[in-house]
Formats: structure tokens, sequence, C-alpha cells
């Protein structure tokens, strides 16, 4: 079954391809390489038994596979011209139902019941997206996995004291639980992308690894510690903690933001959300 449906997503690809430009406003960068895609699949495992929504499926490359597992599947895709190739194929998948829709602005708890997410996404609105996701419907999403830029994904399992960890990592590493799978070469598309890819795998906590008073303040020292790489902490806070409310819960002030542990963050986030009591 596996292997019908590489090749039937060789053949239907071939055959969109006639009449379908790549389109760079929407960052469309089709998946061609049948091996990359029997990889992802495997690494996702769907069974019947289960229900997942497909961000962004272009030409079918991860769609197609993904039904003759006979999932429940909801793609959600903003290109009206792959709207109507996707609406033929719902006809012979009777578990696919076909959104045509802005991903940023769609509602996922219409869903109600747990999913998992899976997709190719857009470079330009991976970040927002993993946000949007995570606010709108991390109760119910089992679990997400993702092909994204290669430096996003090394963002986000990036460790304290790396030259990658930021912002990203920690409001990330606050949600999820983080594994990245394997990486992807730019002549695994068409067109080609500028930059190498990885595929990711984030896993929803049902109880974050540190307790935060308030999600909002958590946010808040977390960006403006990291809004100035350089500085230490004595100046990116100095609006929302001084130098005693910060040396009370145990971290120098001479500290940057990027040798700080996600426990730390919230114990400074938490400092802040008492002083607003």
């Amino acid at each position: 079954m596996m292997i019908y449906a590489i090749f039937s997503f060789f053949y239907n690809t071939i055959i969109l391809m006639s009449y379908h430009a790549p389109r760079k406003r929407f960052g469309q960068h089709f998946l061609t390489n049948t091996q990359v895609i029997q990889h992802i699949i495997s690494a996702i495992a769907p069974n019947t038994e289960q229900h997942l929504v497909e961000i962004g499926p272009g030409k079918g490359a991860l769609t197609l596979p993904l039904l003759e597992s006979g999932c429940q599947l909801d793609v959600i895709e903003l290109d009206r011209d792959l709207i109507q190739w996707l609406d033929e194929k719902a006809l012979s998948f009777k578990q696919l139902r076909v959104h045509q829709a802005d991903v940023l602005n769609f509602d996922f708890k219409q869903f109600q019941q747990p999913f998992r997410v899976v997709g190719n996404l857009p470079y330009n609105i991976s970040t927002p997206l993993l946000f949007h996701l995570l606010a709108n419907a991390s109760d119910i999403i089992q679990d997400m996995t993702f092909m994204l830029q290669k430096e996003v994904v090394e963002r986000m399992v990036a460790v304290p004291s790396s030259s990658q960890y930021g912002r990203l990592s920690v409001m990330l590493q606050y949600h999820c639980q983080i594994e990245k799978l394997f990486d992807v070469s730019p002549d695994a598309f068409y067109p080609p992308p500028k930059v190498n890819s990885s595929i990711v795998q984030l896993i929803p906590y049902a109880k974050p690894p540190v307790e935060v008073i308030s999600l909002k303040h958590f946010a808040k020292i977390v960006t403006q510690a990291f809004s100035q790489r350089r500085k230490t902490l004595r100046n990116t806070l100095k609006t929302v903690l001084d130098i005693k409310d910060i040396e009370s819960v145990g971290i120098n002030p001479q500290a940057r933001a990027e040798t700080l542990t996600l426990e730390e963050f919230a114990n400074l986030a938490n400092k802040h959300s008492e002083l607003k009591l």
C-alpha cells in the first residue's frame, strides 16, 4: 500500500506540475523525493484509529500516503488552484476533508477531538503558525511533525549558552517536548529552496516542565531578556525587575539571557507576577 501511494503521488505530481507553477508568494517548494516522503511517513506512522490535520498539502506529497494509511485526514490549503485537485481526491477518499483557508486564521478548536498535525510548512509563516497552534489547540493536539528550515529547528532544540538559543527555544520548550528527526537537502524539492530543511516533532506537554504564575508575564520576560542579546539582565529587564528582584531568585543580574535555563526564566517571570499582584 505504501509503495502504491508513493508511485501514485509521483504520477499525480507530474500531471499537476504541468499546469501549476510554484507560487513564490505562498512560499511553495513542493517535496518530490520519494525516499524522503517515505521516511517522513514512517516517522509519523499514521493508522486507521487516528485523526490527522495536514497543513499546506500542496501537490499531495504527504497527503496520498497518509490517506493510504486509512487515517481520518483534514487538509488546510490556501492556494485555490490546488484546492480543485484536492477536492477531486476527496471523491476517492471519503475520509478526506478539504479546507480552503489561511492557516494563521484557522480555528483548530472546531475539531474538538484529539488530533495530530503534519505539514511541509511555508518557512515565512512557520514561527507564527507554531504559536497559533499552541495558543489555540495545545490541549487537543497529540503531536506535530513538520518540515521546517533547518536553522529554525536548530533554534527550537537549542540549549542554554549555545549560539542558537533564544526566545523561540525557551517558549517552545516550555510548551513541548521537541526532537529533531533528520535533515532534508534542497534537491528534494521543486523548486529547490535556498536553505536546508529538517523534520522536527513536537509533543505538547500535559503539564509544562516548569510552573509559571502568568504565561503572559513569562512571555514578556523572555521577549524582553532576548531583545538585546549582548546586554545583561540588569539592562534588558530594568523596566520590569530591578537588581534586587533578579538576585532574590538566585540569578546574577550580570548574566545574559542566552545563559539562563527554562527554570530560571520561570523564576524571573514569577517574581514579576508577584510584584504585579
